[in-house]
């Protein structure tokens, strides 16, 4: 099942107090991307970001959910209504997300 734009839109409305937060669409859902990390993404209408250790301690009973088949598992977000939370979980992660692959 593909993620609705409409749910997509709703997403980067909450997490509009960060900034520098952008989208990809890939195969019916979207990559979100923090200051041109990739965080995480909303899969099957579920806001998912990358199991770093400061998203696990930041919500600890998080539930650990596969974006697709064959995919590694992320964390589920399920506080999606806290603007003030997903802007600090963004930043809270930010340093320990992967760099950018470079394009050849």
């Amino acid at each position: 099942m593909a993620s609705s734009k409409e749910y997509l839109d709703f997403i980067m409305e909450q997490l509009s107090e960060a900034e520098n937060v952008s989208y990809r669409a890939m195969m019916g859902e979207y990559i979100i991307y923090f200051r041109g990390k990739v965080a995480g993404g909303v899969y099957d209408d579920r806001f998912l970001v990358k199991p770093t250790a400061s998203a696990v301690k930041m919500m600890p009973d998080a539930r650990f959910e596969l974006p697709y088949e064959g995919a590694k598992e992320m964390l589920l977000v399920d506080n999606v209504d806290d603007r003030e939370f997903l802007k600090n979980l963004l930043e809270a992660m930010y340093d320990e997300l992967p760099e950018p692959k470079t394009k050849r």
